[in-house]
């Protein structure tokens, strides 16, 4: 097993096709830039067997040999902080891949551009879709709107941060099949996308699922959705990781019946899956729960609002409280937490709306695109902003 430490590019797109095809070692995928703490926690929690960097390969001393059958392993935190070792299969790669194709109704031979890390799970199995189309993917080491729309290729995977902006860029997305995943996008934006030209299929997934197997709701050919009494969603079908590297306990927690029992809360409407929200985002405030993405979606949809993460905070009443981060759609006159209520209360209980409003001018984010909650978390700890005084 091979912890690869390599910028996007063609030597480690090589390495992923050695990789699937049985030729080479497994994979462990990681970010260059990666903070040498972080680095250094993943290899001692995942023990590779070497270590491949710009300098080299170097064998590590108490390296672990990837189990039969894996070739490629995801490293994912989750909400813990804690590394994890996602495991797939070259059989669960290529599944996924073929009925990604099959759905896009992609032709054999079209081309796709990268620009999603391939140490997350929406890089890699853009790199997987390549091979099996048989075709060579445009690879960008960044995102970047300009170099996206320069590129003149028709398909690519994007997060809504990045379609956000190529939408603001004013260029590039006419006659492109945006694969839209890594999380919830914001009320408009779909609807943006589309009318400067771009053919936009929502996904939904995680590293566990190869990545995205619902696509606009529907699941992928071969993969079974349903909706426990608990509300948590469950996902099967021949896409599902083999588990999770040296951890059984947690193999076994996560797969139950040969079903992946996800974090995501959700519903199912006539055949198409509905996520609602994380186990973890579900806010408890007096004794009432509510689901954090589901406000924020409602506050995306409000005028004023431009981009909207809602987190529960300590509160010595309430247990917790729903706070609202917002980046105002005008920083000049950002929406009001009166505003914001009522916008929320229109649609949902009063106790869902937010009962703090703290502005910033950008929402960090993850390398992946997703929003950094734990970043996000720290910085309103805190925070006093804009309180409802009721």
């Amino acid at each position: 097993m091979h912890a690869v430490v390599l910028p996007p590019g063609p030597a480690l797109f090589e390495m992923v096709r050695e990789a699937l095809l049985g030729g080479g070692p497994a994979l462990l995928p990681l970010a260059p830039d990666l903070p040498g703490p972080a680095l250094r926690a993943t290899l001692s929690a995942l023990r590779p067997t070497h270590v491949v960097t710009a300098e080299g390969t170097r064998r590590s001393p108490d390296g672990v040999p990837a189990r039969h059958g894996t070739a490629v392993i995801i490293s994912t935190s989750g909400s813990t902080g804690t590394p994890k070792g996602v495991e797939l299969s070259a059989r669960a790669l290529t599944a996924s891949a073929s009925a990604s194709l099959r759905r896009l109704g992609a032709a054999p031979g079209e081309r796709w551009l990268c620009c999603l890390p391939p140490s997350h799970v929406s890089g890699l199995t853009l790199l997987a879709r390549s091979l099996v189309a048989g075709s060579e993917p445009v690879i960008h080491e960044r995102f970047s709107p300009a170099a996206v729309a320069a590129s003149e290729v028709k398909f690519v995977s994007l997060v809504p941060t990045q379609l956000r902006r190529m939408v603001d860029f004013g260029a590039g997305l006419a006659g492109v099949t945006v694969l839209l995943g890594g999380a919830a996008a914001p009320p408009g934006l779909v609807e943006a996308a589309r009318e400067a030209g771009a053919r936009v299929v929502t996904s939904y997934g995680m590293s566990e699922t190869c990545g995205g197997c619902v696509y606009d709701g529907v699941p992928l050919d071969g993969v079974e959705a349903s909706v426990g009494d608990d509300g948590r969603i469950r996902l099967a079908g021949p896409v599902l990781f083999s588990g999770y590297r040296l951890r059984p306990d947690l193999t076994a927690e996560a797969l139950q019946g040969g079903r992946f029992l996800t974090s995501d809360v959700g519903v199912m409407e006539e055949g198409r899956v509905r996520v609602l929200g994380r186990v973890d985002d579900v806010i408890n405030t007096g004794g009432r729960k509510v689901v954090a993405g589901s406000v924020a979606g409602l506050l995306a949809g409000h005028p004023g609002v431009r981009e909207a993460v809602v987190v529960g905070r300590p509160h010595p009443e309430w247990g917790e409280e729903v706070v609202a981060v917002v980046v105002a759609a005008d920083p000049a006159t950002p929406p009001e937490l009166s505003d914001l209520r009522e916008h929320v209360k229109s649609t949902m209980p009063g106790y869902a709306a937010p009962r703090a409003l703290a502005l910033l001018d950008r929402l960090p984010l993850l390398p992946n695109g997703k929003h950094d909650l734990m970043a996000i978390r720290r910085h309103i700890s805190g925070f006093v902003g804009t309180r409802d005084p009721s």
